[in-house]
C-alpha cells in the first residue's frame, strides 16, 4: 500500500513575515526532512511549517538570529500565543514542532545548543464525546445485517463489512478505505494496516468481521471494474471507496438505534477503545492496535471508563 505525499507545503512566504532568508532556507529544508525522511503526512507537514514560521516571526520581532534563539525565547512566544487566546492544543503542538525542529538543528550540526530540549508543553484536558455503549454498538450491528438481509444489491454486505471492521478493529477511515483485498488475513484473524506515517501494523480482526467481509466479497465483483485494483471496499462505480461515502455509512448506521449520540468512523474507533478496557484489556495492548505512537494518546480512554465507573458507584453504593 502506499500514500501521496505532496509536494510541498505553505506558510513560509507571508508577505509580513519577518522571516530571515537563512531561517526561511533552513526551514525549507526541514519541510523536505519531515516528508522524505520522516514521513509525515501532509496535514502535520504543513502545520509544522506554520508554526515555525510564526516562531521565527516572533524571534525576528526580538531581533534574534536563528542560532541565538533561547529557551526563554521559546517559552516567550508561547505566552504571548497563550495571551492572545490561542487553544491549548494548538500550543502543544507548536512546542513540539520546536522541539522536533531544533533536535533536528542539533543533529545536523546547524547549532551547538539545543534550546527547547527542556520546553514543556501545556497540559490539554481532552475530554471525549460520549461514544456507543456495548449495547448501542450491538443494537447498530444488528439493525444493519437486518438492512442487508433486506436489500437485493451489494451495499447492504459491504454497509455491514466497513462497521464490522471498523468497530471490530478500531481502524482510522482512512485506514479502511486503504484497505486491500489481502490485507485481511482470515487464516490468522488479523488485518495489515498502513496507518500515520507509512507505518503498517497487524491489527486482530473479529469472527463477526471475517464473516461479513467474505459476504461482501462474494458480491464484490457486482461493482468492481477497470478502477477496481486491488481495494477491498469499492463505490458503486467500481471505485476504491472514499471516506465520505464510509462517514454516511456510519452515521445512517448510528441513527438507527434511538437515543444513541450520533457518531462517525473515529467515534467507532472510541467505542471500541473504550469497550476493550472496560473488558479488561491492558492499556499497551490498546495503544498497539489503534496505532499510537504514544501511550499518553490511549490514556484518554482511561478517563472514560473511570468516569463511567464513578458513575456507577454514585447510583449503587448506599453511602455514595
Amino acid at each position: 500500500m502506499t500514500r501521496d505525499t505532496a509536494a510541498g507545503a505553505t506558510g513560509i512566504d507571508e508577505p509580513e513575515s519577518r522571516v530571515t532568508p537563512q531561517a526561511r532556507a533552513v526551514v525549507e529544508q526541514f519541510e523536505r526532512h519531515l516528508r522524505l525522511e520522516r514521513h509525515n503526512s501532509v496535514n502535520t507537514v504543513r502545520a509544522y511549517v506554520g508554526d515555525l514560521t510564526d516562531l521565527f516571526t516572533y524571534a525576528g520581532g526580538l531581533g534574534r538570529d536563528l542560532q541565538e534563539i533561547t529557551l526563554r525565547d521559546l517559552r516567550g512566544w508561547l505566552a504571548a500565543m497563550q495571551a492572545r487566546g490561542v487553544a491549548t492544543a494548538t500550543l502543544q503542538r507548536r512546542a513540539g514542532a520546536a522541539r522536533v525542529f531544533f533536535a533536528w538543528l542539533l543533529d545536523e550540526g546547524m547549532i551547538g545548543r539545543d534550546p527547547a530540549a527542556e520546553l514543556r508543553s501545556p497540559r490539554v484536558h481532552r475530554r471525549l464525546p460520549r461514544s456507543l455503549s456495548s449495547r448501542e454498538a450491538s443494537e447498530m450491528m444488528a439493525a444493519a445485517i437486518a438492512r442487508a438481509g433486506e436489500a437485493e444489491d451489494a451495499e447492504g454486505p459491504r454497509n455491514v463489512a466497513i462497521l464490522e471492521v471498523l468497530y471490530g478493529s478500531g481502524l482510522r477511515v482512512s485506514e479502511l478505505c486503504g484497505l486491500d483485498v489481502g490485507d485481511v488475513d482470515t487464516a490468522t484473524a488479523v488485518v495489515r494496516v498502513l496507518g500515520k506515517g507509512d507505518k503498517e501494523r497487524s491489527v486482530p480482526v473479529s469472527g463477526a468481521a471475517l464473516v461479513a467481509v467474505d459476504r461482501w466479497l462474494e458480491r464484490r465483483s457486482e461493482w468492481a471494474g477497470a478502477d477496481s485494483g486491488h481495494a477491498l471496499f469499492l463505490g458503486r462505480r467500481g471505485a476504491r471507496i472514499d471516506p465520505r461515502i464510509v462517514r454516511r455509512v456510519v452515521h445512517e448506521a448510528v441513527q438507527s438505534v434511538p437515543d444513541a449520540p450520533d457518531q462517525g468512523p473515529h467515534g467507532l474507533r472510541h467505542a471500541m477503545a473504550t469497550h476493550l478496557l472496560e473488558g479488561g484489556a491492558d492499556l499497551r495492548s490498546v495503544q498497539e492496535m489503534l496505532g499510537h505512537a504514544s501511550l499518553a494518546t490511549t490514556q484518554i480512554y482511561t478517563h472514560v471508563t473511570d468516569e463511567r465507573l464513578r458513575s456507577a458507584f454514585r447510583q449503587a453504593h448506599p453511602r455514595a
